[in-house]
């Protein structure tokens, strides 16, 4: 886990407010046993896991697409090429939502503003490259990190981490 304490303290000072202005609908089915802590929240996001991300076009339509999400002190990052148009949407609207879904037993949403983050050095670079690597090889770091992606930080305002397990499934929806 890449979280200090601090970053459990905050990252659980969000999931309670979330929660507790949350509406009724959401409620009925994140009920408290269903629901992950701020730590269970990092222990459970280790490496990479695959984000659906939304942004917002000028004439205020949301769009989704796939990115590949990093949990790392307490927040979700993400990259995209600088010229995407991912990243010229957060840019003008830095307002994004954000949802790992990879089944129906685990489904974490967060919704925030995205903040470009530097990946030029430091711990959150060193966190890509114990990532991808071992995955791809120099070739990433020389074709991909190094060559002008850029990163973006979902600031959290409002997240919800939902987890059941099979045997406590009641069929709510």
């Amino acid at each position: 886990m890449n979280e200090t304490r601090e970053d459990i303290a905050a990252l659980q000072a969000v999931l309670d407010r979330s929660y507790a202005s949350a509406g009724t609908h959401l409620l009925r089915i994140h009920t408290p046993e269903r629901r992950l802590s701020a730590e269970q929240l990092a222990e459970r996001l280790q490496g990479m896991v695959l984000l659906t991300l939304a942004t917002v076009t000028s004439d205020g339509r949301p769009l989704t697409g796939p990115v590949d999400g990093i949990f790392f002190r307490g927040a979700f990052h993400f990259g995209s090429a600088p010229d995407s148009m991912r990243f010229r949407h957060i840019r003008e609207r830095p307002q994004v939502s954000a949802t790992h879904l990879p089944g129906e037993e685990l489904g974490i949403t967060v919704h925030g503003t995205a903040r470009e983050v530097d990946t030029s050095e430091g711990p959150f670079r060193q966190a890509l490259m114990d990532i991808y690597l071992p995955r791809y090889g120099q070739w990433w770091i020389d074709n991909i990190l190094d060559a002008g992606s850029v990163y973006a930080r979902i600031e959290p305002e409002r997240m919800f981490a939902f987890y059941m397990d099979e045997s406590s499934s009641t069929g709510t929806s």
